[in-house]
C-alpha cells in the first residue's frame, strides 16, 4: 500500500473518532457522563489515534527508514489501541470496572509496543540530526502507559478518601503533559519551521535535548505530588514542566520573526501552543493556592476548555491541516486538498480564541452557552472541509501540477474575515447578554424613580454557613449599589435582589461584585439555590432619605413559576394514568453478597400522579432510590456520583460511622465512597443529608436499606413500601420549597407515585404468607400503616419483634419519620385489600393501594 493510501484508511479512524466527539457535544444533555466521554473520545480516542499514525510516519522520515509496506504489525497495534480505547469507554458507561480494567491495560500495551517499536528502529539506524524528536516519542508512549494506568485506578469506585482527587490530577497530567505533550513539542522540532517554509532555528535541536529530560523530571515531580498528596509538590512540579516547555520553545520564537504564521494550519498550531502555556500557568498557581485536593480537583476541572479545546484541538485541527495535502500525492491534487481546507481559515480561527477566551472568562452563564456554541461550530466546519479536501484530491490527482500554488488572500481581506468573526462571537455574547440583563447586572431599582446622585455605595456581605454576614446593608436613594459577595462557607450560593439583579453562582472560596443598580427604595434579596431561601439565606438593601422605603414579600426567585394548583392535584388523585402505566416493582430484592453499587445522583423528569409531572433528584434515576439488602456483618461500598447541577451528600441510616468525610456534600462532577458494616438488623433510610434537608428528600433523594434478622422466616410474598410525602412545585419543576418549609405536602404516596398499586395491584393468593416491609422516608411524616379487612400476627418494628404469632394481633404498624419494620400476615378469602396510612387525610393524598388476593 503507498502512502496516500494507507493514510486516507488510518485517517478514517482519526475521523470517526472526531464525528462522535461532536455528536456527544450536540446531544451532551441526554448523555450520561457526557464531560467525561467528550475529553476521552477527544484525547483518548481522536488524539491518541493521530499520534500513534503520525509519529510513526514522522519517525520513519527522520530516521531515513523506508516504510515496511504491509505495515501488519501497525495495524495490529492500532487496532489494539482502538478496541482497548472503546472497552474503557463502554466499561465506564456501564460503570462496570473489570472491563475498564481490561480496556486500560490494553490501550497501555498497545502505547508500550508502539514505544519499544520507535526504540528499535532508533537504535538501529544510522545516527540521524533529529533523532531527538523520536526520543520525545519513546518518553510519550511510557506516560501513555503510566495515564492509562492511573486512569483504571481513578475508575474504581473502592478508592477511600480523596485518592479519587489526587489520581485524577496524576492521571491528566501525564496523560496531557505526558502522552500529547511530549508529541507535541518534539514534533514541533521539524514541523515547526517545514510548515512556516523557514529554515530552522539555531539552537532548536540543542533545546530540545536539554528540555527532554527535563520535562520528564518535572513531569514526575507533578505526578508523585499527586499519588503522595502534597498539593505543594505537585505544583512545585508543574512550575518546573511550565519552566522546561518555555525553554523548549524558546528558539522557536526567531522562526516566527523571520516568517510569521499566515495560513490556517500554523495560526491554529501557534494558538494552541499558546493555550497550553496559559494552563500550565494556571494549574502551577492552582496546585499551590488549593486548600484541600478536592478543591485542586474542581480547580484542575476549569481547564478542561483551554487544554482541550483550545491546546489539543487546535493543534490537532492545525497538523492536520497540514499534513493531510502532504501525503495526498501529486501537487495538483495536494493544492486542492490544501486550497479546501484553508476555507473560512481566518474566521473559524476568530471565533475558536475568542468564543474561548469568553468560555474562560468568570462570564454570564447564557454567554457562556452561546459562545461555546460558536466554537463548536467553528471546529465543526473542519469535518466536512475534510470530506471536500479529499474528495477534491481524487478529483484533481490526474491533473498537470500548476506552476505555483494559488494565491493567498490580502491581508486586509483576511483580517476582515476575522473582524467578522469576532463580531459573531460579540453579538452572540451581547445576544446572551440581553436575554439575561440581571446576569451582568443591568437593572434599577423597581418602585419610585429617583435622580441619580453619582455617588456608589460599596458593601462587602460574606456567606457563612447559610446566612449572609451582614444581611442588611443601607444606601442613600439615588446612589449605585455594588456589593462584593465572598462565599466563605461550604457550598455553593449566589445573591439575588428582586429588581432582577443578581451574581452567578459562586463557589466556596470565591467572590464576586453585584452591581445593583440605582436604587430608588428598598429591596429583598437571596440565594436562589433551592430551599436556601427558606432557610433563612435572606437579604435586604434599606434606602435611606426619601422616598420611602417600600417591601416587596410577593417577590420570589427570578425563575420561579406558581406552584401547581390545588385542583389539578385532586383531579390528578382521581384520575387514570392510561393503559401504558407501568408501576413501580414492590417485590422485595433477594439477599445478596455483593454490595458494590454505584449511585448517580441524576436529574429526572417523572410523573408522581396521572398528570403531574416533576424534576426529582433521584439515586440511581429513579425516587425512591433503589433498594439494598444484604446481612448483618456483610459490607456495603456505594461510590456515589454527582451527575446533577448542584451539590448533593448521601447518609446511610444503616451504618454507624463519623459523619464528616463520608457525608460531604459533593459538587457536580464530584464523587465520594461510603462504605459502612450492617451491625444491626432493620430497614434502614438512606437519603441526601445536603442542607436543606427537607427539600432534598421531599424532592426524591432517599431509599431503603433492609439488613435482615437473623432467622428470618421465609414467605411467599414479600415487598417493601417506602412512604414520602411530595410538594409538587410547577409543572415539570422541583419541589415547592415554600410548602416543604411550612410542612404542606400535596401527595402522600408509596414507592414514588400516588395511588400506583390502585392502578396496578400488589397480588397474593388465598393461604400464603405475605411480608410487608414498610419505611417512612419523610420527610416530615411517619405513618401508621394499615390493611383494610386483614391482621397482622407478625410486628417487628425498629430492630425488634413486637408481635409474633399467638392468640394477639395488630392493625396497624405506627412509624415516625425514618422509622421501619415489617407485618406479616395471610388472607383467608380472596378479594380487594386496600392499605392505606390510617393518617386518612395521608391516605386520600395517595398512601392507599390495593393487594388483589385470589383463590388457589
Amino acid at each position: 500500500m503507498n502512502r496516500s493510501g494507507w493514510h486516507l484508511r488510518v485517517g478514517t479512524v482519526v475521523f470517526a473518532w472526531l464525528v462522535a466527539v461532536l455528536v456527544v457535544a450536540l446531544a451532551h444533555r441526554a448523555i450520561p457522563l457526557s464531560g467525561w466521554l467528550l475529553v476521552h473520545l477527544l484525547g483518548l480516542g481522536a488524539a491518541g489515534n493521530a499520534i500513534l499514525i503520525w509519529s510513526r510516519h514522522f519517525a520513519d522520515a527522520l530516521l531515513r527508514r523506508p516504510p515496511v509496506p504491509a505495515r501488519t504489525a501497525e495495524v495490529l497495534r492500532i487496532a489494539a489501541f482502538n478496541a482497548g480505547a472503546v472497552a474503557v469507554i463502554v466499561g465506564m458507561l456501564a460503570r462496570f470496572w473489570p472491563v475498564v480494567l481490561v480496556g486500560g491495560v490494553v490501550v497501555g500495551g498497545a502505547g508500550l509496543a508502539h514505544g519499544a517499536t520507535l526504540l528499535r528502529q532508533l537504535r538501529t539506524a544510522l545516527p540521524a540530526r533529529f533523532g531527538v524528536t523520536v526520543r520525545y516519542y519513546v518518553a510519550a508512549t511510557a506516560c501513555l502507559a503510566v495515564g492509562a494506568g492511573l486512569g483504571v485506578a481513578m475508575a474504581n469506585s473502592a478508592l477511600p478518601g480523596t485518592v479519587h482527587e489526587r489520581l485524577f490530577i496524576a492521571h491528566a497530567a501525564v496523560n496531557v503533559f505526558g502522552w500529547v505533550g511530549l508529541t507535541v513539542l518534539g514534533t514541533l522540532v521539524t514541523l515547526w519551521p517545514t510548515m512556516l517554509r523557514t529554515r530552522m532555528a539555531a539552537g532548536v535541536e540543542a533545546a530540545a535535548r536539554r528540555g527532554l529530560p527535563v520535562l520528564l523530571t518535572a513531569l514526575a515531580v507533578a505526578v508523585a505530588g499527586a499519588v503522595s498528596g502534597s498539593l505543594w509538590i505537585a505544583g512545585v512540579g508543574a512550575a518546573s514542566y511550565l519552566g522546561a516547555t518555555g525553554l523548549v520553545l524558546w528558539p522557536h520564537l526567531d522562526e516566527i520573526r523571520r516568517k510569521r504564521p499566515t495560513d490556517f494550519a500554523t495560526l491554529s498550531v501557534l494558538a494552541g501552543v499558546v493555550w497550553l502555556i496559559g494552563s500550565l500557568v494556571f494549574a502551577s498557581v492552582a496546585l499551590v493556592t488549593s486548600p484541600t485536593w478536592p478543591a485542586a480537583a474542581a480547580m484542575a476541572g476549569g481547564l478542561t476548555a483551554p487544554v482541550l479545546a483550545g491546546f489539543l484541538v487546535q493543534v490537532l485541527l492545525g497538523s492536520l491541516t497540514y499534513l493531510a495535502p502532504v501525503v495526498i500525492g501529486r501537487r495538483s491534487a495536494a493544492l486542492a486538498a490544501a486550497a479546501e481546507l484553508e476555507r473560512g481559515a481566518p474566521w473559524r480561527l476568530a471565533v475558536a480564541n475568542a468564543g474561548l477566551l469568553l468560555c474562560v472568562l468568570p462570564t454570564p452563564s447564557l454567554v457562556r452557552v452561546a459562545a461555546s456554541a460558536l466554537v463548536l461550530a467553528s471546529y465543526a466546519v473542519f469535518l466536512p472541509l475534510l470530506v471536500r479536501a479529499a474528495w477534491r484530491a481524487h478529483r484533481d490527482r490526474g491533473q498537470s501540477s500548476p506552476q505555483s500554488p494559488p494565491p493567498v488572500a490580502p491581508m486586509r481581506r483576511r483580517l476582515g474575515v476575522a473582524a467578522a468573526g469576532f463580531a459573531a462571537v460579540v453579538l452572540a455574547a451581547a445576544g446572551a447578554v440581553a436575554a439575561d440583563p440581571a446576569s451582568v447586572g443591568i437593572g434599577t431599582s423597581p418602585g419610585a424613580v429617583v435622580a441619580a446622585t453619582g455617588h456608589t455605595t460599596t458593601a462587602t456581605v460574606r456567606i457563612q454557613g447559610m446566612r449572609f454576614v451582614p444581611d442588611s446593608v443601607e444606601v442613600p436613594a439615588g446612589d449605585r449599589l455594588q456589593i462584593t459577595l465572598v462565599n466563605s462557607g461550604t457550598d455553593p450560593h449566589d445573591l439575588v435582589l428582586d429588581n432582577g439583579t443578581r451574581t452567578g453562582r459562586i463557589a466556596p472560596g470565591e467572590s464576586a461584585v453585584l452591581d445593583a443598580g440605582v436604587i430608588g427604595s428598598s429591596l429583598d434579596g437571596w440565594c436562589a439555590v433551592a430551599g436556601h431561601r427558606q432557610m433563612g439565606m435572606t437579604f435586604t438593601v434599606r434606602v435611606t432619605g426619601a422616598p420611602a422605603p417600600t417591601t416587596h414579600p410577593g417577590h420570589d426567585e427570578p425563575d420561579h413559576s406558581a406552584p401547581m394548583p390545588t385542583d389539578d392535584i385532586a383531579r390528578s388523585l382521581g384520575a387514570d394514568p392510561g393503559p401504558g402505566f407501568v408501576a413501580r416493582d414492590a417485590a422485595a430484592p433477594p439477599t445478596t453478597a455483593d454490595h458494590r453499587i454505584t449511585l448517580p445522583v441524576t436529574e429526572v423528569e417523572r410523573e408522581v400522579s396521572p398528570g403531574i409531572t416533576q424534576r426529582l433528584w433521584t439515586f440511581g434515576g429513579t425516587a425512591p432510590g433503589p433498594t439494598l439488602r444484604g446481612q448483618v456483618g456483610d459490607v456495603f461500598e456505594i461510590t456515589l456520583v454527582n451527575d446533577g447541577t448542584i451539590g448533593h451528600s448521601i447518609d446511610f441510616h444503616a451504618g454507624a460511622l463519623a459523619p464528616d468525610e463520608p457525608m460531604r456534600t459533593i459538587q457536580p462532577g464530584e464523587r465520594l465512597v461510603y462504605r459502612f458494616t450492617a451491625t444491626r438488623a432493620g430497614i434502614w433510610l438512606y437519603h441526601c443529608s445536603t442542607m436543606p434537608m427537607s427539600l432534598h428528600i421531599a424532592n426524591g433523594m432517599f431509599g431503603a436499606v433492609i439488613i435482615d434478622p437473623p432467622i428470618l422466616p421465609p414467605v411467599d410474598r414479600e415487598f417493601v413500601l417506602v412512604q414520602s410525602e411530595m410538594y409538587p412545585g410547577a409543572p415539570a419543576g422541583e419541589a415547592d420549597a415554600d410548602k416543604v418549609a411550612a410542612d404542606r405536602p400535596d401527595l402522600v404516596v408509596f414507592n414514588g407515585y400516588a395511588r400506583q398499586y390502585d392502578h396496578a395491584p400488589l397480588t397474593a393468593r388465598v393461604g400464603e404468607r405475605v411480608r410487608i416491609w414498610v419505611l417512612a422516608a419523610g420527610p416530615n411524616r411517619g405513618t401508621s400503616f394499615h390493611v383494610v379487612g386483614g391482621q397482622f400476627d407478625t410486628v417487628w418494628t425498629e430492630g425488634e419483634y413486637r408481635l409474633r404469632p399467638g392468640a394477639g394481633g395488630a392493625q396497624a404498624l405506627g412509624l415516625f419519620p425514618a422509622q421501619g419494620g415489617f407485618v406479616e400476615m395471610s388472607f383467608d378469602q380472596p378479594g380487594r385489600y386496600p392499605f392505606v396510612s390510617h393518617m386518612m387525610v395521608d391516605a386520600e393524598r395517595g398512601a392507599h393501594g390495593i393487594i388483589e388476593v385470589s383463590a388457589r
